[in-house]
């Protein structure tokens, strides 16, 4: 078991960890070398020149007095009001970083009370000292400690209802702040494309009409005031990955031809096969330059068959209206009496669309999800092996107990404090780093159609297999290995209550968790070793001009498909042991309050987000914060039981109920501002843009905002072909089909459609 040395060691390590990473970090960006890795953000936005200057200066920054400025950057960071920082960032990053601060405000005060309170009413007990149980100074702090049916309890459970309406009052205001905060930038924001587009999918197949003339005929009849344009959607998987892999050999081929000017007297060869160790040997850039042909033969044979064929038009369309209320009303509703065609809902903006997926026919969505259900179900609960594993680590006294060979080998004081207060921690670590790239592979599959739902999913699912692995898996295999010698020689009746005792101790093993992952982690995020490094290579081997060097230096987005899930990890524990084991409190708050630093300067100064959704992740946040608020109660109820605490169940029973009814409220008096958008606001913006703006050519504002990326100039060289016959809109010819409902006018809304021929009926 932990010891509070072992912690202490552990802490010691971890915050040298961190000094070292800050140290670093102050030394590193100040050299003029390293300005783009560092603040690539304002050198995207073009706000930024290059340090760049002539001699030693243009590697080395030589002003001394920058070097004893290290930690200038902390206040720089806060000093960025918030309307600024959404107008810089967007609104998803600054409803990140107020994750962070609701994990300050849920537990500083909580963590005040808690140890003014609850760490003297859990101390003075002798309650572990007669038991045969396994444990340290840390695990008299907790719960453990208090005897068995003693009137202490009733401390517990006053301070789990405080810790309960608290933590609910602060994420009410906060629900309230950030659903203001969305929809005054939706209503305050410049015109986007996605505000007057709908995605319908499941477009009912015709025999007699193409998908784009059957769309063009069916909003002309049910929304004939507010329909402007659509644009079908193509399979251009394909061609997407012929555009893609044309890049990367364009990329091989720079390279060689940069290595053959630097040195023309020697022509560079390479391998044909197996990644390029294998095969023959030839010539580097006339092997390059034959596949690139062979590449853009096959993209264009590939486009032409994607505009000629109808088989390559998918179901699907982005709808465009000429007004902001006219799309909401079209979102919003049921088109059609049949529930299970004409599906509509809102665009994603252009960036945030996954085009792969729209390609994915409707029906098949269905069993996709059931497939990746199962798997994931699979790949959660064979996890706990490597869990079981890490466990073994963190109870190296228990096992001690159970095999006494392996005692010599980890008896040393300071090894074993190491291996204790260290090793589990980075462990665990390793074993998740390949985690969230499976679970956005899986995301994919299922085929959601923006990329903001696929980093949501995948959100939800690590998740969820952190609180079943890391969490209870943690809890329940470090307790059988931490108290394995008491199970052997105990009746099973007596189980239960070990296991009840045993599970507050595991807050040692979270405590070195915390400072891994939480500490040391957050201080590794920005140093951003591996982008430095992969930078200066890219710079180095591949960067001919201006647009090389941004694609080198580009960050990325945040990652909230990892970085949420594993924040929501943090307020699970924090919550969970507050009443139980408090000493694990102040380590979380120092994760929260350095993470928040760290994280503001990084999104100010470094990632360039992929997309803006507007916070539409938060009800995920709020929803995962009330789970790990009702964990708790559960857990702590079960933990009075075993307590002989029958008493105080009733009062327990009354805070689950509480807070999900108050989950519930907040759902039903918020949750619409993330799914819905009011008419009354539509009606509002649409009528200032008219009075603002009345001769805006909308059109053509929208006529290529929703063309496949492949179809676009600037993706590839001989592209604008395709653009340009994807600018010609349907021709509307007349239909076979009889009718019982005429279209009311011929289409005016198209400057290429053919009028109507007189007495055709159309039929919906």
């Amino acid at each position: 078991m932990a010891t509070l040395n072992d912690i202490a060691v552990g802490a010691a390590i971890n915050i040298l960890s961190a000094f070292t990473f800050f140290i670093a970090f102050a030394i590193l960006r100040i050299q003029p070398v390293n300005d783009r890795v560092y603040f690539p953000k304002w050198y995207l936005k073009g706000l930024r020149n290059s340090p760049l200057r002539g001699g030693m200066n243009k590697l080395v920054n030589l002003d001394f007095r920058s070097y004893l400025r290290f930690l200038n950057w902390m206040p720089a960071a806060l000093q960025m009001p918030e309307p600024e920082l959404i107008d810089h960032a967007g609104l998803d990053s600054a409803v990140y970083l107020r994750i962070y601060l609701i994990g300050l405000k849920i537990f500083t005060p909580i963590a005040f009370l808690a140890f003014t309170i609850m760490v003297p009413v859990n101390w003075t007990n002798g309650t572990l000292k007669g038991t045969k149980l396994t444990y340290s100074n840390v695990d008299k702090l907790s719960i453990s400690n208090v005897p068995i049916g003693s009137q202490r309890f009733w401390t517990h459970l006053v301070m789990a209802y405080a810790f309960t309406f608290w933590t609910c009052y602060i994420l009410k205001r906060e629900y309230e702040k950030v659903a203001s905060l969305r929809l005054h930038f939706l209503t305050s924001e410049h015109r986007k494309p996605d505000q007057f587009t709908v995605l319908v999918r499941n477009v009912p197949p015709d025999p007699d009409e193409s998908v784009s003339e059957l769309v063009e005929h069916f909003f002309l009849v049910n929304h004939p005031d507010h329909y402007l344009t659509h644009q079908v959607v193509y399979n251009a998987n394909k061609l997407s990955h012929l555009v893609d892999e044309k890049k990367k050999l364009q990329n091989w081929l720079d390279f060689y031809q940069l290595r053959f000017t630097r040195n023309e007297s020697k022509r560079p060869m390479v391998k044909t096969g197996f990644l390029g160790l294998l095969g023959k040997r030839v010539d580097a850039i006339d092997f390059y330059t034959s596949e690139i042909e062979r590449l853009s033969k096959e993209k264009s044979d590939e486009r032409d068959r994607i505009l000629k064929n109808p088989k390559y038009v998918m179901p699907v369309a982005f709808v465009s209206f000429k007004t902001r209320w006219g799309a909401a009303v079209c979102a919003q509703t049921q088109q059609t009496r049949n529930p299970t065609i004409w599906l509509t809902e809102w665009a994603p903006e252009p960036r945030d669309i996954y085009w792969d997926n729209l390609a994915i026919p409707y029906v098949s969505l269905a069993i996709r999800k059931l497939i990746i259900g199962v798997a994931f179900f699979f790949l959660t609960f064979f996890f706990m092996i490597p869990i079981a594993f890490v466990q073994s680590l963190a109870n190296i006294e228990g096992i001690e107990k159970a095999v006494p060979f392996l005692k010599p080998i980890i008896e040393l004081k300071f090894i074993k404090s190491v291996i204790q207060g260290f090793l589990p921690g980075i462990a665990l670590k390793i074993f998740l780093i390949f985690l969230p790239s499976i679970l956005m592979l899986m995301s994919k599959f299922e085929g959601f159609s923006s990329i903001s739902a696929l980093e949501r999913r995948s959100a939800t699912r690590y998740y969820i297999f952190q609180f079943i692995n890391v969490f209870l898996g943690s809890i329940i295999t470090g307790t059988a290995f931490q108290q394995l010698d008491t199970f052997v020689h105990q009746s099973a009746n007596q189980i239960p209550e070990t296991i009840g005792v045993s599970i507050p101790m595991k807050a040692t093993f979270f405590i070195t968790y915390i400072m891994v992952d939480g500490w040391a982690g957050v201080a590794g995020e920005i140093l951003r070793l591996k982008p430095l490094i992969i930078y200066h290579l890219k710079n180095f081997f591949f960067v001919k001009t201006e647009k090389d060097r941004e694609e080198a230096m580009d960050p990325g987005s945040l990652g909230f498909n990892t970085g949420e899930p594993q924040i929501q990890l943090y307020f699970l524990l924090g919550l969970v042991y507050a009443v139980v084991t408090p000493i694990l409190l102040p380590f979380i708050i120092v994760f929260f309050a350095l993470a928040y630093v760290v994280y503001r300067h990084q999104i100010i100064n470094v990632y360039n987000q992929e997309y803006e959704s507007a916070a539409a992740f938060w009800p995920d946040v709020h929803g995962r914060i009330i789970t790990a608020l009702v964990v708790s109660q559960l857990l702590l109820m079960g933990l009075l039981s075993t307590k002989e605490a029958a008493q105080s169940t009733p009062l327990l029973i009354t805070l689950p109920v509480l807070t999900i009814w108050f989950h519930l409220f907040c759902q039903g008096r918020y949750g619409p501002a993330f799914v819905m958008y009011p008419l009354q606001e539509a009606m509002m913006k649409d009528t200032l843009e008219r009075a603002r703006e009345p001769n805006l050519n909308l059109k053509g504002f929208l006529q290529n905002a929703y063309v496949h990326p492949v179809f676009k100039g600037g993706n590839d060289s001989d592209s604008d072909v395709a653009t340009e016959d994807l600018k010609e809109e349907p021709v509307i010819v007349a239909t076979k089909r009889q009718s019982r409902r005429n279209t009311p006018v011929p289409s005016k809304q198209s400057s290429s459609l053919n009028p109507l021929q007189p007495g055709v009926d159309q039929d919906y």
